[in-house]
């Protein structure tokens, strides 16, 4: 299995319980994305702790860049990488497919699960593809929005937020169910991808059937 260590050049908190990591790449790594890699801490007793992350840099950027929402509830990895910082190192290992973009279409985001999305949007925007492109985002509260003003600079009116509690007037509060999202699920659009906690996408799947959107053309992580 391909093992590298990297340095971590900077850190910071994208949100209240965000943290993005930027990183040494090393010569020659190379990746589609949507991909993700298996990442540990290069420290004593924890360097055979792997865990799956998400790339959110783009292929041809000089640095690696991944951006993990942290738990601190339990003393899991992402608990860990919350003292993980400039100068520390984490090893990356193969790269492996996560979510693969097939064509313009809907996003759909729960949460944190928006971290798949974040380097396939960012690729799109580069190469002025996003036109047919939309984010559905599902948020407890404004707070929680990872990138939001980016989102909102490439998206547009393309960008959709829809919060629990909603503590801004200018998104709804509500929660994305099928006729919700039956107002999205257009003709216009080619794909549906889906990510989020495992009963997010377990509904967003089955609504998405239930409107008549073949399997063939929703996507979900692999």
């Amino acid at each position: 299995m391909e093992k590298h260590i990297v340095k971590v050049l900077s850190t910071h908190m994208v949100t209240h319980n965000v943290k993005q990591f930027d990183l040494e790449k090393p010569d020659g790594y190379k990746f589609i994305p949507g991909q993700a890699t298996d990442v540990s801490i290069n420290k004593p007793g924890l360097e055979d702790d792997l865990h799956p992350f998400t790339f959110t840099s783009l292929n041809d950027w000089k640095d690696l860049q991944f951006t993990i929402k942290i738990y601190t509830d339990h003393d899991g990895m992402t608990n860990k990488l919350q003292n993980v910082n400039a100068g520390d190192e984490l090893i990356i290992h193969d790269v492996w497919g996560a979510i693969n973009y097939k064509g313009p279409g809907l996003f759909i985001a729960g949460g944190a699960g928006v971290t798949p999305f974040i380097a396939i949007l960012r690729q799109l925007h580069e190469e002025g593809k996003l036109k047919d492109c939309k984010l559905l985002f599902a948020n407890k509260s404004s707070k929680d929005i990872i990138l939001r003003e980016e989102f909102e600079n490439i998206l547009g009116q393309g960008f959709i937020n829809i919060l629990d509690s909603s503590d801004d007037r200018n998104i709804m509060e509500d929660h994305i169910d099928k006729q919700l999202l039956g107002i999205y699920a257009t003709r216009e659009m080619e794909y549906y991808y889906v990510c989020g906690p495992d009963k997010f996408t377990e509904d967003m799947v089955r609504y998405l059937k239930e409107l008549g959107i073949a399997e063939s053309r929703i996507v979900t992580e692999q």
